[in-house]
């Protein structure tokens, strides 16, 4: 059984949506709780905070995935940004704990 392109299309939008959006959430939160623990925030604090944002944060991202005219795009901004956030998060952390 074989796809259409418009199916495809809706089926990559949902894709991006959820996988994207979490992965993007993902690297938003460890970047967010980081930096405020590296800010002198305690670490419980900067995990509700980012936790918060992070559920608004999603609800936005998933509804943009589909209102966005170019889904290259939504891809491009969802999965790249996600991992440049957590590489981030990740050097912050490596600079805190002195390695």
């Amino acid at each position: 059984m074989s796809l259409d392109p418009p199916s495809t299309r809706i089926i990559s939008r949902i894709l991006a949506s959820v996988l994207g959006g979490y992965g993007f959430v993902w690297g938003f939160s460890a970047l967010g709780i980081a930096l405020l623990v590296a800010g002198g925030m305690a670490y419980a604090q900067a995990w509700m905070l980012a936790m918060l944002l992070a559920f608004v944060l999603f609800l936005v991202l998933f509804c943009w995935a589909f209102a966005a005219a170019s889904l290259v795009r939504v891809w491009t901004v969802l999965a790249g940004g996600g991992a440049t956030m957590t590489l981030a998060a990740w050097l912050v952390m490596r600079h805190l704990q002195g390695a």
